[in-house]
Formats: structure tokens, C-alpha cells, sequence
């Protein structure tokens, strides 16, 4: 059974970097498109970004595009998020998910949470001074 768990998380200060990563195991992770989300305190849950199961393909909310970059290393069953000139509103916590079969072989993967089928448990990122 796949399960993912995301690292990377903590306190920068606005205009910093981060680099966040979901590790899976029970599963290769080369079967499934992952998305990156985020939920701030009081939000719902919103989609950041998402990677195809080759890593060919990209997709990013427009809040990021620009900031974010997704990138995975099949070989070590992980999925990256580069955040970059980061702002007080990118706070949240932010989740790393299997996307659903129909997302994973499709031409274009979406980041939204109706196609998610397995999810992390999350990681905190802080943007303050």
C-alpha cells in the first residue's frame, strides 16, 4: 500500500527558499502523477502543483507559476517542490498526494483534490520575519 510522507517543511523568512519532499514507500512511485497542496488555517484545501508520472509534464497554480518547481526522482521514489521567493501567504501546511489513475495516464495531471487517492500528513511551511 503506498504511503508518502513529506519533509522539508519550517519557519523562512519572506523572499526565502524552501525545498520540500514526498517520500513514498509500500509502492513505486512511478505509477502515479503526484500533486503538491496546501491548506492555510481557516482555507480550504487548494491544489499547487502537479507532476506527470514520467516528470515530462507540469502544472502549477498561478499564485506559484513563476516560484514553484515540481520535480521528481523516480529512482528514489520521491517528489520534489523548490518554493522560491516565498510570501506570508504561501503559509500553510503543505501535502503531497497520489493523483487517481485517470489523472496519472492522462495527457495533462490537474492539482485538485478530487483526484487525489492517497495523501501525506502533511508538512508545515511559515513565512514570517
Amino acid at each position: 500500500q503506498l504511503q508518502l510522507v513529506e519533509s522539508g517543511g519550517g519557519l523562512v523568512q519572506p523572499g526565502g527558499s524552501l525545498r520540500l519532499s514526498c517520500a513514498a514507500s509500500g509502492y513505486t512511485l512511478d505509477y502515479y502523477a503526484i500533486g503538491w497542496f496546501r491548506q492555510a488555517p481557516g482555507k480550504e484545501r487548494e491544489g499547487v502543483s502537479c507532476i506527470s508520472r514520467s516528470g515530462g509534464s507540469t502544472n502549477y497554480a498561478d499564485s506559484v507559476k513563476g516560484r514553484f518547481t515540481i520535480s521528481r526522482d523516480n529512482a528514489k521514489n520521491t517528489v520534489y517542490l523548490q518554493m522560491n521567493s516565498l510570501k506570508p501567504e504561501d503559509t500553510a501546511v503543505y501535502y503531497c498526494a497520489a493523483l487517481s489513475l485517470s489523472q496519472s495516464f492522462g495527457t495533462m495531471c490537474v492539482p485538485a483534490t478530487r483526484h487525489a487517492v492517497r495523501w501525506g500528513q502533511g508538512t508545515q511551511v511559515t513565512i514570517s520575519s
